[in-house]
């Protein structure tokens, strides 16, 4: 379908927005096939305004709330691109009517971030990735109804890779969001059986109790990572090679947060790491979907 030159320029502020905020796992990259670039980093603008309403607005917390159930409500409104004047909802509001994207995968997304404002603290593991299911997984199935490939056995894979990722997020942001936000994603039934309190997360302290407890944390992200990396292989041409290329992101990331002594090292993924994962990514190994 041809686009005109408003919806070309929204989409060129969407990747703009994309690419000048660095992320650990690539974000519409060029590794993508063209006509999904710009797309991806459309509902990638609107996951992260959704993100910085919970996390970086000054506002107080009842007015940053309404401005998340308004955007859930703006989705449910979302008409013809050419009725939008902001450059990001006329991108965003194309990508829903060229390739009839689901509302329910952004109503979720801002849904987390609500619960946000509100759940600092989680009592177990099954609390944690319900959490999950609603801010991480709705990402990868609207690509995967970009590209046509919604079918059941691509969407159960695909959560679990989401999932896996937000875990590693969590893992490699253990600081900062006690820190900024008062938030502590670890389930709480096992600090306690690990003896990790508060105060190692308040005060960084990385002794054996909370880095034992970690490698638990970092067994079950690889474990979820590697049950949805299938579908890379499932998916053919350049959106195989990249979800192969975010999997393999997560895993490096994982790798060396597990080389680590201290958990609250934030790592940022090098050169070498790139071409690793890139390397691997086109040339799978047999059995390992990345470099450990």
């Amino acid at each position: 379908m041809h686009r005109d030159s408003a919806t070309d320029a929204a989409y060129r502020h969407c990747l703009q927005r994309a690419a000048a905020h660095y992320e650990n796992f690539p974000v519409a990259s060029r590794l993508l096939p063209g006509r999904l670039r710009g797309p991806i980093a459309a509902i990638y603008c609107f996951a992260r305004d959704a993100d910085d309403l919970a996390d970086e607005d000054p506002r107080p917390a009842a007015q940053r709330r309404q401005a998340l159930r308004s955007l859930q409500q703006r989705i449910l409104t979302l008409g013809a691109p050419e009725v939008e004047t902001d450059l990001q909802w006329h991108a965003l509001a194309d990508a829903v009517q060229r390739f009839e994207l689901p509302r329910q995968p952004f109503l979720d997304l801002a849904d987390a971030f609500l619960q946000d404002l509100e759940k600092t603290r989680y009592a177990d593991f099954g609390e944690v990735i319900a959490y999950c299911r609603r801010s991480a997984n709705p990402v990868g199935r609207l690509l995967l109804h970009l590209a046509g490939a919604a079918t059941p056995a691509n969407l159960a894979r695909s959560d679990a890779v989401c999932s896996a990722l937000q875990l590693i997020n969590f893992c490699q942001d253990l600081h900062q969001d006690y820190a900024e936000h008062g938030r502590i994603y670890l389930p709480a039934d096992e600090m306690a059986e690990y003896g990790v309190t508060e105060d190692h997360l308040r005060d960084g302290i990385s002794d054996i109790r909370i880095r034992r407890l970690m490698q638990r944390q970092y067994r079950r992200a690889d474990r979820l990572l590697r049950s949805g990396a299938p579908l890379g292989h499932a998916l053919r041409g350049r959106l195989g090679l990249e979800i192969r290329a975010i999997i393999n992101a997560g895993a490096r990331v994982l790798w060396r947060l597990e080389q680590q002594d201290d958990v609250f090292s934030r790592p940022r993924l090098r050169r070498r790491d790139q071409w690793v994962i890139l390397r691997h990514s086109l040339f799978p190994p047999r059995r390992r979907p990345a470099p450990r």
